[in-house]
């Protein structure tokens, strides 16, 4: 059990259904985990241990993860929606992958059949403890959600094994893994299983990274390699902050390198700082999360502007067209959004969470579940678009990926969707997002049921319905973002004062609570012109649309092609529309706009420009390319 004085409500202590989110969490249920399970079956099989050298589908050094990620999420599905069909299919996989287990504790299908003897001695590339990090994780979820230890016992000894190898006590090998993930899984494997020494674990394999002489410059030349000059700078796959080992991370000033490394560091990083009650590290923590969401995030959530090493770049540097932002990389985002929300409530870290769920991740899934996107690029131009130029953006989504990190990723966050919604500390409970459903959790030895309705995010109003026994003295603390300039709360028909009960955007409405009180939210939504800061170059002369937590885009579907081409003009009147047989039912944003005519075929010219008045639909980001393949951007061309 954690130590944390705020806690995430459990899976089966939240309901969420309605209009929007409860559309999209029944199709994670019945379309996604399905066709990622047949997606992953040879990954599974490949915990059999029957394969032979010149057989074909030689297990990879990353296929435990995926695995791992499957189980995960359809451990967290299994939480809210009980499933017996889906229940034995997870047991029979559990079973298999315990019977995986060496001897020792080691547990990894790549490095017992393929390379036994290069057992832990590629920590920079080889993604053994990354592996194992993501099966800690399925192995927590999955006990909490059927109280089988399975899984649990048997990463609890790989963890031992773990432990006996690496550390800084005589005899050990001070390494760690080139692709964090590992320290979130033993901050889980210590809660779960009481051990703290799975905790101190996670602390050492933090602390050791960057430091010098470089693990990894050794492990190189142990192999009788040579160490490349590169590793200061020309290859990004060399440079230490690829694998965030460039510097001690307690040292670290920005985020750096691969984003999806770093902010799962970062968040294993938080886990740690919170269990051992470490204000210095938890400082340096909130350092890297400014760095991350005040000058190297795009509106959309997206983090990694740099195909070339999935990386950060540097400050305001946010290009739309070669943006990376890994789907991926909004999830890790939102896992650090999360974990510091239960360390402090406030509407910087859950607007944060809320934008990244409803425009960065929620774009790397079609509508009906079964495509996905890598990357999520903010401008797409039509030659873009073709397989020769641009393979990464060539298809709007694809049926899966070899590097398949990012589907089961985006299935284990929707099925776990209502961690993230509720928290509770002794006497208060948090609401951090908005959607129809319910949460039923305990507060001064009385059950509360705290029901939610909405048509969020489409619609501004959210009612809360109070159901208990008996009246009782508590707090619900509701987010209010920082995008909603006027919002107005009602307890049972009469006004309530914000500013006397809001701290860090968050309303703490503290009074002795009786069966059938009502609260009123209200949250208005006007369209949002939205400019970016100065520096932001790619961004200078234009202007993206939001509405309530929405960012939208233009798709050619809509505007056809040569999207650059168009510009809203400053006094441009827009509506918000409801269109329910649009995309599954969406808010679009229309108006007129202009588009710039194509005059002759010279390169230059001196003569005007000519405009022509044309029709203006915009289209909630997270839902484009689920229509015809054409050209989308984000950011227009504002003009007069």
């Amino acid at each position: 059990m954690s130590r944390a004085a705020i806690q995430p409500l459990k899976l089966n202590q939240v309901t969420i259904d309605g209009l929007f989110w409860g559309k999209r969490l029944d199709t994670n249920r019945t379309v996604t985990l399905k066709v990622q399970y047949e997606q992953s079956r040879g990954r599974l099989d490949a915990f059999k241990l029957d394969w032979k050298p010149g057989q074909p589908n030689q297990p990879h050094r990353f296929w435990d993860s995926d695995v791992a990620k499957w189980i995960e999420a359809s451990a967290f599905s299994l939480a809210t929606h009980p499933d017996a069909a889906l229940e034995k299919r997870l047991n029979d996989a559990v079973n298999l992958i315990a019977s995986a287990q060496q001897p020792d504790g080691y547990l990894n299908t790549h490095y017992t059949v393929v390379a036994p003897e290069k057992r832990w001695t590629d920590l920079k590339d080889g993604h053994e403890m990354y592996c194992a990090g993501h099966l800690m994780e399925a192995a927590t979820a999955y006990y909490e959600a059927t109280g089988n230890r399975t899984l649990l016992d048997v990463m609890a000894k790989m963890a031992d094994h773990i432990d006996s190898q690496f550390g800084r006590e005589n005899g050990k090998r001070r390494g760690y893994c080139g692709h964090p993930e590992i320290e979130l899984g033993l901050a889980k494997l210590a809660a779960a299983t009481g051990n703290d020494r799975y905790l101190q674990l996670a602390t050492y394999l933090l602390d050791e990274r960057g430091q010098k002489p470089h693990y990894f410059d050794g492990e190189i030349t142990s192999r009788g390699h040579r160490i490349s000059a590169a590793k200061e700078g020309h290859d990004q796959h060399e440079r230490f902050d690829y694998y965030q080992a460039h510097k001690p991370f307690r040292e670290q000033k920005d985020i750096d390198g691969h984003a999806v490394r770093a902010l799962y560091l970062l968040s294993g990083a938080i886990d740690i700082a919170r269990e051992t009650k470490d204000a210095k590290l938890l400082n340096v923590c909130k350092r890297l999360w400014r760095s991350a969401v005040e000058k190297r995030m795009y509106i959309t959530g997206g983090v990694g502007s740099r195909r070339n090493g999935e990386a950060f770049t540097f400050d305001y540097d946010l290009p739309n067209e070669t943006a990376y932002a890994e789907t991926c990389a909004s999830i890790a985002l939102a896992f650090v959004a999360e974990r510091l929300l239960q360390i402090e409530p406030s509407n910087e870290y859950g607007d944060v969470l809320e934008r990244t769920l409803y425009n960065g991740i929620l774009s790397g899934i079609s509508l009906s579940g079964d495509r996905f996107r890598y990357a999520n690029p903010l401008t797409i131009h039509r030659e873009a678009l073709s397989p020769a130029i641009n393979r990464v953006l060539a298809a709007p989504r694809a049926e899966w990926f070899d590097c398949a990190c990012c589907p089961p990723n985006l299935a284990r966050v929707l099925a776990s969707l209502g961690h993230y919604a509720y928290s509770q500390s002794k006497d208060a409970v948090y609401v951090h997002l908005f959607a129809t459903g319910r949460a039923t959790f305990e507060l001064g030895g009385t059950e509360v049921t705290l029901s939610q309705t909405t048509d969020y995010p489409w619609r501004e109003q959210i009612s809360f319905n109070v159901e208990l026994d008996q009246p009782t003295t508590f707090a619900i603390s509701l987010r209010l973002p920082a995008w909603c300039r006027k919002p107005t709360v009602k307890v049972n028909g009469k006004s309530v004062s914000l500013n006397a009960i809001t701290t860090n955007g968050y309303a703490s409405i503290r009074r002795k609570w009786s069966d059938g009180d009502h609260i009123e939210l209200t949250l208005p939504m006007p369209i949002e012109r939205v400019h970016s800061n100065a520096q932001v170059r790619n961004n200078a002369g234009k202007v993206a649309l939001q509405r309530g937590p929405i960012v939208y885009c233009v798709e050619q579907v809509d505007a056809g092609e040569d999207l650059h081409r168009l510009v809203l003009p400053v006094d441009a009147p827009l509506k918000a529309q409801w269109e329910p047989r649009l995309l599954g039912g969406v808010m679009t944003i229309t108006g007129k706009a202009k588009r710039q005519s194509v005059d002759g075929d010279a390169l230059y010219s001196t003569a005007a420009a000519k405009w022509q008045s044309v029709p203006f639909k915009a289209v909630p980001y997270y839902a484009w390319g689920n229509r015809k393949v054409g050209e989308m951007t984000v950011w227009l061309r504002e003009g007069v």
